[in-house]
C-alpha cells in the first residue's frame, strides 16, 4: 500500500493548476444514461472514484471512451454512450466502494422505468441517509421497495409523473437524483428548498445542454418541464473549488504565495471571505486567485453549511491550518456527525485541538512536528498533507487511496511548487 512521505517546512510559491470539480463530474457523467446519444465530458478529473463510476456505467451497458489528451496533461475527456440499457442493476460490489453511486438511480428509473441500486458505501464521515432522494423520487411518481440492501424503483406505466417536493432539509445528492429523474417525467415538477452547490448548476446546465428544460437554476426552487427525450452534448466539468481551497490552505500554512489557476473564485465565496479574515492575502482574476501569506494567521469561528455557506468539505483542511494561527479557533459541523476523525492524527504531530460533540477548538501551537499518520477519509486526508508541510521534519501518510479519489496528481502539483513531498509503495 502506497504511502506519502512529505520533508515540511518548505514555503510554497508558484502556479498551480485546478482540475476539473470530482463532485461535479460524478454527478454528470450518469446524465449520459438518460440518452442514447454521446454525452462527451471535457476536463474531466484524473480520480479513483471517476474510475470507478466508469465501470459502474459500464455494467449498466454504456460504453466509455478516453481520447484527446496525453498521460501527462491533467485532466481527461471522456465520451459515454448508453444506445442501450443493458442492465438496470447497480450492484453492491461495484456501490460500495462509492457513495455517489446512488446517482444512477434517478436517471436509469427515467430512462427504463425501472432501477434497482445497492445502497450505497463511500467515506466512513457519519450518517449519510439516502430517504430525501426516496421521497424526493416518490414525489414524481416513484414506486419504490427496500430488500436485501437494495433499493428498487418502478415509474407505473413506465414513465414518472412529475410532481413538486420540498426538501425538509438542503440535500446536494438528492437533488441531483431527482432533478436527473425529473427531466424525462411525463409532467413538470417543481423542487423546493433545492441545494444551491455550484455542481448543481453545473449540472442543470449540462442537462439543459442536453436538451432539458430547467428555470430557477442557482436557487432554491426548480422547475422541470419534463421532455420525452435528451440528445447528447459536449460539455466540460467545472473547476474543482474543494481542491482550489485545499491548495489555497497549503499557501496560507507554509507562509506561502501561490496562483491558483483555472479556478471559478465566484464559486469560493465563503472559503475566500475565511481565508481574507484570516490575514491571508487574496487576490481573485478572471480564472485565477493568488493566495498569499507574508503574516502570522488569526484564529476563526467557522460553522458549516450548505452553500453559499462554508462548505464541510473545507473543514478539515482550515482545521490544519488553523493549527498554525496565533490563537484559538472555534470549528462547528453541522452537516456530518462524525467528521473530526483526523483531529486524533493532527494531535500526533503536536496540533492542540479539543473537541465536544460538533465543535472543535484548535488552539494555535508554535510548531508542528512530522509523525507516522494515517488517513481516514478524503478530505481528513488532505489535512495531514497540510499538517506535514508545515510540519519540522518527515510525515509519512498512510492510506492515500483516500487522497486518490478526489485529489488529481497531488504529489505532482505540490512539488512544482516547492513542496518536498514523494510517493513511495510498501513494497
Amino acid at each position: 500500500m502506497d504511502r506519502i512521505i512529505i520533508r515540511g517546512g518548505r514555503r510554497l510559491s508558484g502556479r498551480l493548476p485546478i482540475s476539473g470539480a470530482k463532485n461535479a463530474a460524478l454527478t454528470l457523467m450518469p446524465c449520459a444514461l438518460l440518452t442514447d446519444e454521446p454525452l462527451t465530458l471535457r476536463n474531466l478529473p484524473r480520480l479513483a472514484d471517476v474510475d470507478g463510476f466508469g465501470h459502474l456505467l459500464n455494467q449498466l451497458g454504456a460504453s466509455t471512451r478516453i481520447e484527446g489528451t496525453r498521460p501527462e496533461d491533467f485532466g481527461r475527456v471522456m465520451t459515454i454512450r448508453a444506445g442501450k440499457l443493458t442492465s438496470t442493476e447497480a450492484p453492491y460490489d461495484i456501490v460500495r466502494k462509492m457513495r455517489a453511486s446512488i446517482l444512477v438511480l434517478g436517471p436509469v428509473l427515467a430512462r427504463a422505468g425501472e432501477a434497482r441500486v445497492s445502497l450505497p458505501g463511500g467515506c466512513a464521515i457519519g450518517n449519510r441517509p439516502i430517504d430525501l432522494h426516496l421521497k424526493a423520487l416518490e414525489a414524481i411518481g416513484a414506486e419504490l421497495e427496500m430488500a436485501a440492501g437494495y433499493v428498487r424503483a418502478v415509474a407505473p406505466g413506465g414513465r414518472l409523473t412529475g410532481g413538486t417536493y420540498r426538501f425538509p432539509v438542503v440535500s446536494v445528492g438528492a437533488t441531483e437524483n431527482v432533478v436527473m429523474a425529473a427531466v424525462l417525467a411525463k409532467g413538470p415538477t417543481r423542487i423546493e428548498n433545492a441545494a444551491r452547490e455550484p455542481e448543481i448548476v453545473d449540472l442543470c446546465r449540462c442537462l439543459v445542454a442536453m436538451g432539458a428544460r430547467i428555470e430557477g437554476i442557482g436557487t432554491g426552487t426548480l422547475e422541470i418541464e419534463g421532455v420525452d427525450r435528451l440528445h447528447g452534448a459536449t460539455y466540460a466539468v467545472m473547476p474543482d473549488r474543494i481542491e482550489a481551497g485545499s491548495y489555497a490552505c497549503a499557501a496560507a500554512i507554509t507562509g506561502g504565495d501561490l496562483t491558483l489557476t483555472g479556478v471559478a473564485a465566484d464559486d469560493m465565496g465563503a472559503t475566500l471571505s475565511a481565508l481574507t479574515e484570516a490575514g491571508v492575502t487574496v487576490e481573485a482574476g478572471r480564472d485565477s486567485v493568488r493566495i498569499a501569506a507574508n503574516g502570522p494567521l488569526r484564529p476563526l469561528t467557522l460553522t458549516t453549511a450548505p452553500f453559499p455557506g462554508f462548505a464541510t468539505d473545507m473543514q478539515a483542511q482550515f482545521m490544519a491550518m488553523l493549527c498554525k494561527a496565533d490563537g484559538s479557533s472555534v470549528l462547528t459541523e453541522t452537516i456530518f456527525e462524525n467528521r473530526y476523525m483526523h483531529v486524533p492524527e493532527l494531535a500526533r504531530m503536536g496540533a492542540d485541538i479539543t473537541v465536544s460533540g460538533r465543535t472543535a477548538v484548535v488552539r494555535g501551537v508554535e510548531r508542528l512536528v512530522g509523525a507516522p499518520v494515517m488517513a481516514t477519509d478524503l478530505r481528513a486526508s488532505m489535512s495531514l498533507i497540510l499538517a506535514g508541510l508545515a510540519a519540522e521534519g518527515e510525515t509519512q501518510v498512510s492510506r492515500v487511496y483516500h487522497l486518490d479519489r478526489g485529489y488529481e496528481r497531488l504529489e505532482e502539483k505540490l512539488s512544482a511548487v516547492g513542496a518536498d513531498i514523494e510517493r513511495v509503495g510498501d513494497g
